[in-house]
């Protein structure tokens, strides 16, 4: 693995590891125990971080479902929610790469008390409006692009403070638990929601949502600065962000990753469409039955990035087969015939779904130099949710135009086409082929022809 900081440093083979080994690695720094499925909550600075987080993140998703719930109350079209979620996402498409390159250049934990702040705010925000029953749908569009322009910021400054505060040898377990973190947060908090927007309307939800920053921003000033392993800040240069992507580009075990939960991101996730259209059209529910589907898609994701924090190593092949199997179990749920099919199908798309989002963050993390994790993780994250303002707007229209069964179906079918032509990608690049058992689905070298082995 190269320790440079740029292109140049790139390695000239092309070959495709089954596991990533951690990166520009501190040799000063204590190795720690990297074993066991909690191990990262070892470390005071992570544990503080992690309490901070699940408060916030609770209060994340009671804002997601009242937000949600209210563009449809107000519009009464999944097309209009579609077009919150992708301006919330829109920055990130727009302005995700130079996010990344402030993470590179300036300190992490100054930068993300900051950005807490300002998510914090723009809850508040909302909440006096929706409160003061002034509340139109522009302005919920509004809230949501100044909160996707905070995250532009926040999101790669999140994701490469994780290895500051555990080390390298703890990055894969670290990541898996921060997933286990928001998942467990999103049983908590669509429950929650749905019961304050049934007694009380959306607005408390968005006041709670606002207060909950507070705990992050305490946790980050509790930390003990001497127990982290600080990145150097990347001094400020012409063609930064160039140098990132040419990083990326030459290198398969990133860029490959990239790729396919960009696709996933775009097509697959887009559940608050699917779940409030299936709620309204072909369940006829409440916000209560909203609030329930997306528990129980917390309840798989939950169990998957316990499963991933346990498992400890990125592999791509694990990246490969968790994103088929989620595409498929997505189609089979989309024609599920009965209500409580449906809900119990949305536990295993739950699990599938992080397993691929989790797998592909710890193996591109590992796989990077800590002096370019920045820009690699903004281009992630961009990829990652960036595509939100194509996919739910033309998602969105989908579901509208021929229902909530099709709709999800289309999605699903685009990522079982990404997930099985990366899969023959990789397998071309690393000169592997695929074979499929009842083990599942793995990589193994293709087989050289006599004819071609040269004469000694």
């Amino acid at each position: 693995m190269s320790t440079g900081t740029g292109a140049d440093s790139a390695p000239g083979h092309t070959s495709i590891p089954s596991t990533a080994a951690p990166a520009g690695t501190n040799p000063g720094a204590p190795p720690g125990d990297s074993r066991g499925m909690f191990g990262s909550l070892k470390i005071r600075n992570y544990r503080l971080f992690a309490t901070g987080q699940v408060v916030s993140n609770t209060g994340t998703w009671m804002q997601r479902i009242a937000q949600d719930w209210l563009v449809l109350s107000l519009t009464g079209s999944a097309s209009a929610v579609g077009i919150t979620i992708a301006l919330q996402f829109l920055p990130m498409l727009m302005f995700g790469l130079y996010g990344g390159v402030l993470a590179d250049r300036l300190p992490k934990r100054p930068l993300l008390i900051a950005t807490q702040s300002a998510m914090g705010l723009t809850g508040v925000a909302l909440a006096v409006l929706t409160l003061a029953g002034h509340v139109q749908v522009w302005q919920v569009y509004l809230a949501a692009f100044l909160l996707g322009l905070v995250t532009v910021v926040d999101n790669p400054a999140r994701q490469t403070f994780v290895p500051e505060m555990v080390g390298p040898a703890q990055v894969a377990n670290a990541v898996s638990l921060n997933s286990a973190n928001f998942q467990s947060a999103r049983l908590v908090g669509p429950a929650i929601a749905g019961v304050l927007i049934t007694a009380v309307g959306s607005g408390w939800a968005f006041l709670l949502n606002g207060l909950s920053f507070a705990a992050p921003i305490a946790a980050l000033l509790m930390m003990r600065t001497q127990e982290l392993h600080p990145v150097t800040p990347q001094p400020r240069a012409k063609g930064q962000l160039r140098e990132g992507l040419r990083y990326v580009a030459g290198r398969p075990e990133l860029i490959w990753p990239i790729v396919l939960v960009g696709f996933i991101g775009t097509f697959g996730f887009n559940f608050p469409i699917w779940l409030s259209a299936f709620v309204s059209e072909v369940f006829h529910g409440d916000a209560g039955t909203y609030g329930l589907f997306n528990t129980l898609i917390a309840a798989g994701s939950l169990a998957g990035a316990l499963l991933a924090a346990r498992r400890g190593q990125a592999r791509l092949r694990l990246l490969v087969t968790a994103a088929a199997l989620f595409s498929v179990l997505l189609l089979v749920t989309a024609f599920a015939p009965g209500y409580w099919l449906f809900a119990a199908l949305l536990v295993p798309v739950g699990m599938f779904g992080l397993t691929v989002n989790v797998v592909a963050n710890s193996s591109v993390q590992m796989a990077t130099d800590p002096e370019m994790r920045g820009r690699v993780m903004a281009l992630f994250m961009m990829v990652f949710t960036g595509g939100t303002p194509v996919g739910a707007p033309l998602v969105g229209w989908i579901t509208d135009t021929y229902g909530a069964r099709l709709g999800m179906a289309a999605g699903a079918l685009v990522s079982l086409a990404a997930a099985l032509g990366i899969a023959l990608v990789l397998s071309r690049v690393g000169n592997l082929r695929l074979r499929v058992n009842r083990h599942g689905v793995t990589f193994v070298p293709t087989p050289r022809r006599p004819d071609l082995v040269p004469a000694a």
